[in-house]
């Protein structure tokens, strides 16, 4: 994506990453906004994005409805159940 351009505007249904796919980015991201352990127990949580916002440098962070945190773009993903929130 181009920088801040968000994948997700602000009502979008999706599902937090898998607790793989999260525990891999908690070890791996190194810069801004590390991944908190107990975002973990939200791993495949389905929500509604409430807040879009930038890091300067232009990487998208997200606020999720009734998750608590910071998520990054690569920490969510599209929701694949009908009537998700």
């Amino acid at each position: 994506m181009p920088p801040y351009r968000e994948l997700y505007p602000v009502g979008t249904q999706v599902q937090v990453a898998d607790r793989a796919s999260l525990e891999e980015f908690a070890r791996t991201w190194r810069y801004h906004n590390k991944l908190q352990p107990a975002q973990l127990e939200y791993a495949a949580t389905g929500t509604t994005v409430a807040s879009v916002g930038y890091y300067h440098g232009g990487d998208v962070l997200y606020e999720l409805e009734g998750v608590p945190g910071v998520w990054h773009e690569g920490c969510i993903h599209p929701s694949t159940e009908v009537g998700a929130v």
